[in-house]
């Protein structure tokens, strides 16, 4: 009841009095097109009622506009002040937007009195800059085809967004200075001069300007991109036009590198196309090195090469499989004759990588192709093939027809498959090669089928390049750092570090060694940072498939790991026993240095010698040079001096400049001068001496033997034991060597010696056998017996010595125009190996093969790929020599 009574009198109060109201509105305001938030547009109060009753707080506000906009509010200024600003929320446009805004301001106190009034907004017109519009507002990217005539490019527009009919014309300029371009003043963008890729930049940066009749203006960004055509031709930059190779080459050897560029790339790696438009089956070519390879065996001897030894070669390089730019080169290689007999086969061990989805019924391998029959007549030059057997062949292959020599996959190579993976995805086939007449000669033919994996995943180093630090005093075999490479392709292959190139100094060849397997990088010797404070090496991981690099820097820390050097490091002098205090001594200076320390951090001292401390040397310390002073008189007559002959060990130590407590913990190094002072005695002074007596011996010495030397003949039977097993031990080795290399014929041979009768008819036939193989070594170790380096296959454990000549420090190979025809040898770039494989030592004696590994090795020593391998080429052996007649 009391509440009713007080809200009564307030109603009462507010009827008796003036009511809460807006002043200063309505009004019109105006505020400029484009203007930032915050911007005043009008300014108005409240009026409060008789009862003195505050606005609510939130009023006065904006309740309705027409049109309908947010981009206006009501600011507090003070007291009961407000004024109308922009809220930056929509822009403001005069030129696209609303004109003219009606804005609906109320009021309510805390009694709930109102008010409400209309504010007219209106927006005037601002003169603006041109702009735009599209990719040209963030910057354009033009491209141009080089060699285009100079003409026409592009059209620049921009608008002005006074100008809603766009009948003011908009004045263009090309700001940014070019030789190559010009712009017209309606935005015509023309280039002055023949673009080339070659010869020229490839991009151009241009700066465009517009300008409005006010002056106002605006600019962008044109990049003029050239466009790469195909317009030269390869260079050809091999020097050699005639080559000498020998006769009975095995096939798959290297006889020739054509290398050529393509000016199109521009610095880039080429990637040119090579191929011999010659007909020729002597040799072929790898399209994408330019390595030319014997194709099959060369014979001097028969057909065309006995009359004419020089074979002609058109090799053609294109820069693209169809179309482009080619160009040619006429190469001769001269068929040098040798003391030969042509071989009935040319391989009798091959090797085949098949992917794992080859579909079945592949014609894999065609043995036709690699054996023949030199015999002249029929029926002797012809042969046949046994059914083919070996571990794993069964079901998998099948040579169809019987006899034929051609064999086809029937079977599954999924290399995921359990049965294949127990197999290890390795089957041999084992085939003889037989005349179809007697006395019916076989040879045994190996055939290794791999299945290989999709190869999907680089091999990288986990990161970019390394940075190790190692101080110069640090002994042999210490650690440096560790490289680690990661290939996420399955399976996983073991991978093998090495050093490619970097780490020699002028006194060893090898400063750095990297463990193949861990790749823990090493020290071979002790190394110096006076002569090399930094190597850069070059460290690659090869797995079976894929070959990474690594730049490493190794910074070589320096201490103080010199001694001084003084000169002279011995003297004689003499001085007068009368000689003054202070003198120096003949005027005698040591003059001293270090390679790793200051002049001033020399200190000098005398050790012994120096008796009643007549010498000492000034300066002291600080200094690279000093002099020998005498520092007291001598006194022979009272008996304090009697020594005439000194010897003085002189210290030269590098720790002047530390202090104590970095003495104590730095590296200091001294260096000793011996000086020898002779005094000469006053012609009046007598010198006593005491003559020694001389004893004479005379040793007698008797060969009896002592009990006490009873470990002498122990050791000596001994030594003679174990030296004769040591002998054994060799002989045997050396037996199972000879056995190993040189079986003995069996007796599946035996009807194949010619009868007594018969040995004048019969014709000597001496047989070459050729076997091909082309081994990945991946990784490399160190002989522990006999030092030397050999390389392995980590797949097969095959291996083989390493060529002397790759083992030594590589050197830029450089070719000289007008170089000399090359000799190439038979058999260059091949050994024959030897295989640490059991199923290796069972082949036959006649048809054995020294490896049985993956992949090739190009002339460059680069491993090859399972993806750029020929199955018809694959592996091959040195022929094993037979006797002559």
């Amino acid at each position: 009841m009391q509440e009713a009574i007080i809200l009564l009198v307030l109603l009462g109060a507010m009827s008796g009095g003036e009511a809460t109201h807006l002043i200063l509105l309505p009004a019109t305001g105006t505020v400029a097109e484009n203007s930032p938030p915050g911007t005043s547009v009008h300014k108005f109060s409240v009026k409060l009622a008789a009862s003195l009753s505050p606005v609510i707080p939130g009023f006065p506000l904006i309740i309705n506009s027409n049109p309908l906009t947010e981009a206006f509010r009501v600011n507090w200024l003070t007291g009961t002040d407000f004024e109308v600003v922009t809220t930056g929320m929509e822009q403001l446009d005069f030129e696209t937007g609303p004109n003219i805004f009606d804005l609906q301001i109320y009021v309510k106190d805390e009694v709930g009195v109102t008010d409400l009034q209309v504010l007219t907004v209106q927006v005037t017109d601002v003169n603006e800059p041109p702009q735009f519009q599209g990719n040209l507002a963030e910057g354009l990217q033009l491209y141009v085809v080089e060699g285009a005539n100079p003409g026409f490019i592009y059209q620049v527009e921009a608008f002005d967004p006074e100008d809603t009919g766009q009948n003011i014309p908009l004045s263009y300029f090309l700001i940014s200075p070019s030789k190559s371009f010009r712009m017209s003043a309606n935005g015509t963008l023309f280039s002055t001069t023949e673009l080339d890729f070659e010869a020229g930049p490839s991009s151009f940066h241009l700066i465009v300007e517009v300008r409005d009749s006010g002056g106002l203006r605006a600019s962008t960004a044109i990049q003029v991109n050239i466009v790469n055509l195909n317009d030269e031709a390869p260079r050809f930059t091999s020097p050699t036009r005639v080559y000498t190779i020998l006769e009975e080459l095995s096939p798959g050897t290297i006889v020739a590198n054509i290398t050529a560029e393509d000016p199109d790339e521009k610095g880039l790696p080429s990637h040119l196309l090579y191929s011999i438009t010659t007909v020729s089956k002597y040799f072929m070519i790898n399209q994408l090195t330019g390595a030319i390879q014997v194709a099959q065996r060369i014979d001097r001897d028969a057909g065309e090469l006995r009359q004419n030894p020089a074979i002609s070669l058109e090799v053609l390089v294109k820069d693209r499989p169809y179309g482009g730019q080619e160009n040619r080169i006429q190469i001769t290689f001269t068929v040098e004759d040798i003391n030969d007999n042509p071989a009935t086969c040319q391989r009798f061990t091959f090797s085949i990588m098949v992917p794992e989805r080859t579909a079945n019924g592949t014609l894999l391998l065609d043995l036709n192709n690699f054996c023949f029959d030199d015999d002249s007549e029929a029926p002797n030059n012809r042969f046949n093939f046994t059914t083919p057997s070996g571990v794993g062949s069964s079901g998998r292959f099948l040579q169809d027809p019987a006899g034929s020599g051609k064999i086809v996959l029937i079977g599954d190579l999924d290399y995921e498959n359990p049965s294949n993976l127990a197999a290890g995805n390795k089957y041999m086939v084992i085939i003889q090669v037989q005349d179809v007449v007697a006395p019916y000669h076989k040879k045994n033919i190996y055939i290794y089928i791999l299945t290989s994996p999709e190869n999907e995943f680089p091999l990288i180093f986990d990161r970019p390049s390394y940075v190790f630090s190692v101080s110069e005093r640090r002994p042999a075999r210490t650690r440096v750092g560790q490289v680690r490479a990661t290939d996420k392709d399955l399976p996983q292959s073991s991978l093998v570090y090495s050093i490619s190139t970097g780490g020699a100094s002028l006194q060893y060849p090898n400063v750095f060694w990297i463990n193949p397997k861990t790749g823990e990088l090493q020290l071979v010797t002790k190394v110096d940072y006076e002569t090399t404070p930094v190597y850069i090496l070059r460290i690659q991981a090869t797995n079976s498939e894929d070959t990474s690099s690594v730049t490493v820097t190794v910074n070589i820390l320096e201490e103080n790991d010199e001694k001084p050097m003084c000169t002279p490091n011995s003297y004689f002098l003499a001085l007068p026993v009368e000689l003054k205090v202070g003198t120096n001594i003949q005027n005698f200076k040591l003059t001293c240095t270090d390679l790793d320390s200051s002049p001033r951090s020399f200190r000098y001292s005398i050790g012994a010698g120096n008796v009643n401390n007549h010498f000492t040397f000034s300066p002291n310390a600080g200094s690279n040079v000093t002099r020998l002073l005498l520092t007291s008189r001598f006194d022979y007559a009272g008996g304090l001096d009697k020594i005439w002959d000194y010897k003085l060990l002189v210290y030269v130590t590098d720790d002047n400049l530390l202090s104590g407590r970095k003495k104590a913990e730095a590296l200091v190094e001294t260096g000793t001068v011996t000086l020898s002072i002779k005094v000469i005695p006053h012609p009046t002074t007598v010198i006593t001496t005491t003559p020694r007596p001389r004893v004479t011996y005379r040793v007698l010495r008797k060969n009896v033997y002592s009990p006490s030397a009873w470990y002498v003949p122990f050791v000596v039977t001994l030594g003679s034991i174990l030296l004769l097993g040591l002998l054994v031990s060799l002989v045997i080795l050396l037996a199972k060597a000879i056995h190993r290399h040189c079986p003995c014929k069996t007796g599946k041979n035996k009807n194949a010696l010619t009868k007594k009768g018969e040995m004048k008819n019969a014709k000597r036939e001496v047989v070459v056998e050729t076997i091909q193989m082309n081994t990945v070594f991946d990784g490399e170790a160190t002989d522990p017996v006999t030092g030397k380096i050999y390389e392995f296959n980590s797949k097969t454990g095959a291996r083989k010595w390493k060529d002397p000549l790759t083992q030594m420090p590589k050197r830029k190979e450089s070719g000289p125009q007008g170089a000399a025809p090359r000799r190439v040898a038979a058999g260059e770039g091949m050994r024959p190996l030897r295989s640490a494989s059991r199923e290796e030592d069972e082949l036959s004696g006649n048809a054995r093969a020294e490896d049985a590994s993956l992949g090739s090795r190009n002339k460059s020593g680069k491993l090859g790929t399972p993806k750029n391998r020929n199955p018809a080429f694959m592996n091959s052996a040195s022929p094993k020599p037979h006797p002559r007649k």
